[in-house]
This record gives C-alpha cells, sequence and structure tokens, in this order.
C-alpha cells in the first residue's frame, strides 16, 4: 500500500543494510584483532570459544626483527586473563605452529595456561619446537596433526657468557623447571624426556630430537593424534561434561 507522503518501504528493507553494515563492522574488528594478538571469539557456534594462535617464534623480553613473524607475550598474557574471567567464554582453543623463542617467556605463557579453569584444548599443526613443547602440553587436552613434528632440545643461550659455571647452573635450572612442567602435563616420563634432550645421533649441528606427531602421541608426550575437528570436539566434551566454571553461578539471579 502507497500513502501520500512518499514511497512505501518495507521494514526489513530497511535494516538489511544496517545488518550488512554491522556485519563488515564485525569482519573488520575480528581482523584487526587476529593481526594484533592472533586470537578470536567465536560466537556462532555450539559453545562459546576463543582461539589463540601461537606461530612462528615466541618473542619475550627482547624485540625480534620485523621480518620474523612473531607471538609477543605481552599480547598473550593479558589476552589470558581476559578470557579466564570472561564468563560468556566457555573454552580456548591454542593453535600452535612455532619454532620456539624466548625460555622464560613461553614457560611463562605455558603456566598460565595450564592454570586456567576456563577448558583449554591445544592442536600442534606444522611444529611444536623447543619452547613450543612446553606450550603443546599446557592444555588440559593436546592433539597434534599427523603431519606435524617437535623438536626436543637442551636450554641453549646465545652470545657471551660471564661466569661461565654461574650461566651453566642457570641453564640447568631452567631446563629442570622445563622437565618438571611437562613431565607433569604430559604421560611422558623423565627418564624419557631426558634422553630425547640428550640424543646426539639425530640432529646434525644440535643435541636433541625430531618426532613426529604420531610418535609424540605414542611416547605420551600428546594426548590424541587429530585435527581440527577432533580438537574441537574435544573441547566441547571438556566443557560439557566437565565440573562447572562458576559453580555459583546458578544461585545468581
Amino acid at each position: 500500500m502507497r500513502g501520500n507522503c512518499g514511497e512505501y518501504t518495507p521494514p526489513h528493507e530497511g535494516k538489511s543494510d544496517d545488518t550488512q553494515e554491522n556485519a563488515i563492522d564485525r569482519q573488520l574488528d575480528e581482523s584487526e584483532l587476529i593481526e594484533k594478538t592472533g586470537s578470536i571469539q567465536t560466537q556462532n557456534a555450539k559453545h562459546l570459544i576463543h582461539c589463540l594462535t601461537v606461530i612462528g617464534q615466541v618473542e619475550g623480553h627482547y624485540v625480534l626483527s620485523s621480518q620474523n613473524k612473531t607471538t609477543k607475550y605481552e599480547h598473550i598474557i593479558p589476552a589470558l586473563v581476559a578470557i579466564e574471567q570472561d564468563r560468556s567464554i566457555e573454552g580456548l582453543i591454542i593453535i600452535l605452529n612455532t619454532v620456539g623463542g624466548d625460555v622464560e617467556a613461553g614457560l611463562a605463557i605455558a603456566e598460565l595456561i595450564a592454570g586456567m579453569k576456563t577448558p583449554t584444548v591445544s592442536l600442534v599443526v606444522g611444529g611444536g619446537h623447543s619452547i613450543g613443547v612446553p606450550l603443546s602440553v599446557s592444555a588440559r587436552k593436546s592433539y597434534i596433526v599427523p603431519s606435524a613434528s617437535m623438536t626436543i632440545h637442551p636450554v641453549r643461550m646465545n652470545g657471551m657468557m660471564l661466569g661461565v659455571p654461574q650461566s651453566l647452573s642457570y641453564i640447568d635450572r631452567i631446563q629442570d623447571r622445563i622437565i618438571d612442567f611437562v613431565t607433569r602435563q604430559s604421560r611422558i616420563s623423565e627418564e624419557q624426556l631426558r634422553k630425547l634432550m640428550t640424543n646426539t645421533e639425530e640432529l646434525a649441528t644440535d643435541v636433541g630430537s625430531v618426532v613426529s606427531g604420531e610418535q609424540a602421541v605414542e611416547m605420551g608426550l600428546i594426548d590424541h593424534l587429530g585435527s581440527l575437528s577432533d580438537a574441537i570436539e574435544g573441547l566441547y566434551a571438556l566443557i560439557e561434561n566437565g565440573e562447572p566454571r562458576y559453580p555459583d553461578a546458578a544461585n545468581e539471579s
């Protein structure tokens, strides 16, 4: 029907453009969030989950070259705090493809993930090398794709060292911390982990071992062999079968 005051516009037509504009704005916001922090929150899903990526080199106390693809721990740590306190987020999936990096920064991130009440799942794609190993096992459930690999080696230090005996003692203590964390968070034994670290027959210019995805599962380092759908199903299972994140939430008005 037309009136005398102008052309009639159906109500849904006026909302369509606005909805499209909002969708575009959301996509731009999500793209910016991924670019800055390597994370995104999934809204339209069975459960509201957050995806966090650890890619390239873990950047710690020193800024790396702009040519390096890095994961900055000053971005990851606040993101983990926000995820843990956000009651709308039901689970966290961490996707890793990292060559390693700053040992203390990587171990700090791993400890924070391990201490979260939010259900967490990790998925290794490509590689989970060096300090990527404790990051890979920090979640409640860990997955690795068959084509991925993990490099396990002792802690190394670059540059000139002053006070060599003291520096070596410090490195040994850091290595013990990493071994303790990995064995607590996985089913691999300390003896087997140390043996992999000190292997001299596999790497041409280094000490250590490279294990495939299947080998990582067989030795108990990673829980499951699988891909993205398996990791998401595992996270959903943790959300649905685990204890309530906030036991008193049901009593809140």
